[in-house]
């Protein structure tokens, strides 16, 4: 399907207002007018603003809309409202994947994220242009979705192309032909949208090729400390990346009752906290920052692989941008994949 960028804008107000059985429309707005450091944060649809659906991602992974950063989950509040979230990139398409393993499929299931992703419809869209840490094509991923989403945009000069990933989606189709004009496809926009992605795949290739590394991650444990010892040297186990990562999910559960209500708060936890683990009596499995470090990428690389068949990064380049110390992430696994190679 083929409709009008300004005719869509338009049409996504409407449903903003109430039109249709959906309550809300979030979407990605700039916050920074200056144009050599752009950044987006979802936020709901304003009128008087206009979106950037085709950009690169969000500061912030899609996580932080279905797995709060602090969410009460008993009792649990019953999400009645169905949203709209817009521009959804695919390294975030990607991390909704795997905490969705994680969350609905490995014989536990988070009731808070379960609701809200069943009144989520998810809308993702290309990435037309490059953040300087993005790095999707070193973990096998693409600037654009190719599944898990319900629809996709693609910009073809004024239009969208829209593709249509799940039946889910067959309400908002229907809602929006009523109100906008919508045309069919051709094979010359199909064409084009193919080579729009290629030209930013390739653009993103040879950006990343200095920090180009192996796939095969699965001699990481064999490698000695002294060789995480060099290259978490920089880092004070602040948090950020393990906050702004799209996959990273460990939890506290808090005990917030009183005396007549029993509450308990889910917020977000740290493996690169000095008190994460920590028992009664004090004691912590991994006491030095260094192993904490090393927890992290072996969370992603190992840990995860074994756990969900896939690896845990999607190379969104949002921990790298979050450290305080400048610690590039990729370099990080270049460098211990060289050294996991040789002991391989």
């Amino acid at each position: 399907m083929i409709v009008n960028k300004n005719d869509f804008h338009s049409f996504l107000k409407k449903v903003n207002s109430g039109l249709g059985n959906f309550s809300e429309v979030i979407v990605p707005y700039h916050i920074r007018s200056d144009d050599e450091k752009p950044a987006l944060h979802f936020f709901r649809f304003e009128e008087s603003k206009l979106p950037n659906l085709n950009f690169f991602r969000t500061v912030d992974p899609l996580k932080i809309l279905f797995y709060l950063t602090r969410e009460k989950v008993y009792p649990l509040g019953q999400k009645n409202h169905t949203r709209i979230i817009v521009g959804v990139k695919a390294c975030d398409i990607k991390a909704l994947h795997l905490l969705d393993k994680a969350m609905l499929q490995s014989g536990f299931v988070d009731p808070a994220y379960k609701q809200w992703r069943e009144n989520t419809l998810i809308i993702s869209s290309d990435c037309d242009f490059l953040h300087e840490t993005c790095s999707c094509n070193l973990v096998n991923g693409h600037p654009y979705s190719e599944s898990g989403y319900d629809l996709n945009l693609s910009v073809i000069d004024g239009n969208y192309l829209i593709g249509i990933g799940s039946e889910r989606s067959q309400e908002f189709i229907e809602l929006m032909k009523r109100e906008i004009t919508v045309a069919n496809s051709t094979i010359s926009d199909l064409e084009i949208v193919k080579s729009n992605r290629e030209k930013v795949f390739d653009q993103l290739v040879e950006k990343n090729n200095p920090l180009n590394h192996s796939s095969d991650f699965s001699e990481f444990r064999k490698v000695e400390h002294k060789n995480w010892e060099e290259v978490s040297k920089e880092c004070i186990g602040c948090g950020a990346c393990t906050n702004i990562c799209p996959t990273c999910y460990c939890l506290i559960l808090n005990d917030e009752s009183s005396e007549k209500d029993f509450v308990k708060v889910r917020s977000y936890d740290s493996c690169q906290w000095y008190g994460y683990a920590r028992v009664a009596g004090g004691g912590t499995p991994r006491p030095k920052m260094t192993e904490r470090f090393r927890n992290r990428y072996l969370c992603k690389f190992d840990y995860m692989h074994k756990n969900f068949g896939e690896i845990g990064c999607t190379g969104c380049g949002r921990c790298t941008e979050a450290c305080a110390a400048k610690i590039d992430f990729r370099e990080v696994v270049k460098n211990v994949s060289a050294i996991a190679q040789e002991v391989n």
